[in-house]
């Protein structure tokens, strides 16, 4: 089972705005719903925040189900989702990595926020 992205994927998803997350639906084997959503690298790996915090429905099916698809950068993988641990280096380099990427934005002063914060989440590759 791979674990980790490749560096060149990690170099593209850094640069790409173009990321769609479909966690599983109950069922464990259907993709929900794709919703946009914006995605940064730091610490060399992938991370997104529900902009809704915890109460979002991609994030709730995402931490409930720890698996479903991503499509990024025109390519679509299957992936596991690990909800952050609050930890407040990695929430920093979070937060340094929105504000690289979205600083020119109206909305990342909200993804900065305890909300969102709360609902970061890890991505990680799955292979079936």
């Amino acid at each position: 089972m791979q674990t980790n992205w490749s560096q060149e994927q990690m170099d593209a998803f850094r640069e790409a705005d173009d990321m769609y997350i479909s966690p599983f639906y109950s069922d464990g084997k259907t993709p929900g719903t794709p919703t946009w959503i914006w995605s940064v690298v730091a610490d060399n790996n992938l991370y997104v925040r529900a902009y809704n915090g915890q109460n979002s429905r991609w994030y709730k099916s995402a931490v409930g189900q720890k698996a479903g698809k991503i499509k990024l950068n025109g390519e679509e993988y299957n992936v596991i989702f690990q909800p952050l641990d609050t930890d407040a280096a990695l929430t920093k380099k979070v937060d340094e990595a929105y504000k690289a990427k979205y600083g020119n934005s109206m909305y990342l002063s909200p993804m900065l926020g305890e909300g969102p914060v709360s609902a970061t989440v890890k991505i990680l590759p799955r292979e079936d």
